[in-house]
């Protein structure tokens, strides 16, 4: 054999080894998932779990990027153009608008996963100084003259639906179902609140760290976070007697999944929240677990409180929003009667 021929021959030797070898370690798969505020740190940890487990079942190495703020406005960015491969939204309407408005995915996208595609459940509750000095234990403490009340925007943070809702279904029940008192309750603890950050992560940082406020409105986990970053020093978590069940969903943008080729790693990245392992995560960052025996394990961490649904007090979401949030409605009326 000619030394050409050789050459040649040991070129092609070696680029089928290579290829073989890049074959064996498996390919390179980016994800983009659109969240909100506070999970920051939960899918922090969830991507490193799910990326371990899915190189070990497939020998593909998966990079899951993170893109977080206000659940509305994540859902607009989505709208917008922006390439998110699954969506991790704080409530059922923002992702509905992504369905109704950019046609990404389709409208039953709720009925694809178990539990309403809600693979771990909150709350809402309330942090405030250590000692309480406002002497904070309900929601209608929060209306009285000379409590600073923080809480974020309903028109931009999914968060700050859920506290809007929360409230106000507390007031119904308080008042038996009296509209105008409810209305009034409502409008006085907004009248309190001396700003509205944009998402649930930007009022937290306000409360805790740049010290505004007597109590801040939040997410259970969100407030069970900080007070483990504090060490329970500085701030303590008051339950209310009444609030709202929060589901925030999950699910995969069809049409960019399809046109990136990544719907299976999508759907099974979504699918690892649901088991024991992705609810444990869920319960060390303090998110309510959906599988029994997970949530009975972690029960200690979790106050029982009255719970109830947007769907038994306003209807669903999708009512929800055009009675409170949308343009002209009862926030936007509170907020012009607050000016």
């Amino acid at each position: 054999m000619s030394k050409l021929k050789r050459l040649w021959t040991g070129i092609v030797l070696l680029t089928l080894w290579v290829g073989a070898g890049w074959d064996a370690w498996g390919k390179e798969v980016k994800l983009l998932n659109a969240s909100y505020d506070p999970t920051r740190e939960f899918y922090q940890e969830i991507n490193a779990a799910f990326g371990k487990y899915w190189e070990g079942k497939t020998g593909d190495r998966v990079t899951v990027q993170q893109s977080h703020g206000g659940s509305g406005k994540q859902a607009r960015s989505v709208i917008d153009g922006l390439e998110a491969d699954v969506v991790t939204l704080a409530l059922a309407y923002d992702i509905d608008a992504i369905s109704e408005r950019s046609g990404l995915l389709p409208r039953d996208w709720q009925k694809r996963l178990p539990e309403n595609s809600a693979p771990y459940t909150s709350t809402i509750v309330f942090l405030v100084r250590k000692g309480n000095p406002k002497g904070i234990k309900d929601w209608e403490d929060l209306g009285r003259p000379g409590v600073s009340v923080v809480t974020p925007n309903p028109k931009t943070s999914g968060g700050a639906r859920w506290n809007y809702l929360a409230l106000w279904g507390y007031g119904l029940k308080r008042f038996g179902n009296d509209e105008a008192r409810t209305r009034e309750l409502v409008t006085r603890i907004f009248k309190n609140v001396p700003v509205l950050d944009t998402g649930a992560r930007g009022a937290t940082t306000t409360f805790a760290q740049r010290g505004i406020g007597d109590v801040l409105i939040t997410w259970e986990n969100e407030a069970l976070l900080a007070l483990n970053e504090t060490g329970g020093d500085r701030l303590e978590l008051v339950t209310p007697s009444l609030s709202i069940l929060a589901e925030p969903p999950v699910t995969w943008v069809d049409k960019v999944v399809n046109r990136r080729g990544t719907r299976e790693v999508a759907v099974e990245y979504l699918r690892f929240l649901y088991t024991p392992e992705g609810q444990e995560i869920a319960a060390k960052h303090f998110y309510r677990p959906r599988l029994a025996s997970v949530a009975q394990k972690h029960a200690g961490s979790f106050k029982t409180l009255s719970l109830f649904t947007v769907e038994e007090v306003f209807g669903g979401w999708q009512k929800a929003q055009k009675a409170h949030f949308s343009e002209g409605g009862t926030f936007d009326q509170i907020a012009q009667a607050n000016r």
